[in-house]
């Protein structure tokens, strides 16, 4: 098989990853690159992050291991920290956040050192927002900001839906706290649309959409009016974004975690980042800034495929091939 430009390791662990792995790729391709995607199998659920991090470093390892055979790159990039951490051979790393942000304690015992020898040789940095690697401190590597792209998704329509949330993982995206305040907001006539989950006990005025293929959960958005956040943390955040793109008033909690979209959102009405999410959600819906939307497209130009691929083009692909 001839020689391939670039080869992506990206983990199965979560969705998001592939498809901004297939984002990259197509940057890549864009900017005239030969490029290979091999997916890390998602390892059987244990108990603990240490465990998991590592089942995942070595799966990435197997799969990267069999990229090299198969495809014989000039250059590899790592999707996430994780999958660099028992890389078999230096590459370039494309993070959304790194383990001594997102792995305190004992749950990164080991992860938070791996990670600091692995960005120290990696030819290459990529991060997805500007703040990823502040939790290094003044031992930050230089790195160059590839967001994930988004762009609207459609003509806007009409707005009847009052609020949506997403809650593909209810726990992380603390949907009961959402509920709650929802509860206390809203008034008879509005109705919160819970994305991303099957299945809860909907309290009135919530109706629940469950998991959704994209277009679909896209449609939804450039019906809404607010989308409503409250994760614990947020590395990337792709569904703050998407709703911003798709013409939705932003309402979120000052989560912990690189999370762009709060930054938007704190400057488009800083009002609305706060952990008081009843009365924010009344201001988004009572008394939004005006050219909220208009101001939201042109905060999202860095953001768009336009801007990444000019990044791609300009600033990666070539010290990708250079290392």
């Amino acid at each position: 098989m001839p020689r391939s430009d670039v080869l992506l390791v990206a983990p199965a662990s979560t969705p998001g990853w592939r498809s901004s792995a297939e984002a990259l790729a197509g940057s890549l391709s864009r900017a005239g690159a030969r490029v290979q995607i091999v997916i890390a199998p998602a390892p059987r659920r244990v108990r603990t992050f240490a465990l998991t991090d590592l089942m995942e470093a070595r799966a990435a390892r197997r799969a990267c291991q069999a990229g090299i055979e198969a495809h014989d790159p000039a250059a590899i990039v790592y999707c996430s920290v994780t999958s660099a951490l028992s890389w078999p051979r230096p590459g370039a790393v494309w993070l959304d956040s790194i383990a001594a942000e997102n792995r305190p304690g004992r749950h990164g015992v080991w992860q938070r050192v791996v990670e600091r020898r692995r960005l120290a040789r990696a030819p290459l940095v990529l991060t997805m927002s500007p703040g990823a690697l502040g939790a290094l401190g003044r031992r930050v590597p230089r790195a160059i900001v590839v967001p994930v792209p988004v762009a609207p998704s459609g003509p806007a329509t009409e707005r009847d839906i009052a609020a949506l949330t997403y809650a593909g993982n209810p726990e992380k995206k603390r949907l009961r706290y959402v509920l709650a305040a929802w509860a206390r907001a809203r008034r008879d006539d509005e109705t919160l649309v819970v994305a991303g989950i099957d299945r809860i006990d909907a309290p009135a005025g919530v109706d629940v959409a469950g998991r959704l293929p994209a277009e679909e959960y896209r449609a939804l958005l450039r019906r809404t009016r607010v989308f409503v956040a409250a994760p614990t943390r947020e590395d990337y955040g792709i569904a703050p974004l998407e709703a911003l793109a798709d013409g939705c008033v932003l309402v979120t909690t000052p989560a912990p975690g690189p999370y762009p979209a709060r930054e938007l959102a704190r400057q488009l009405d800083p009002r609305l980042v706060c952990d008081d999410l009843q009365a924010a959600l009344r201001l988004a819906l009572d008394d939004p800034v005006p050219r909220y939307r208009e101001r939201a497209s042109q905060l999202l130009v860095p953001f768009t495929r336009e801007a990444v691929d000019r990044t791609v083009a300009h600033d990666v692909l070539p010290r990708l091939l250079s290392a």
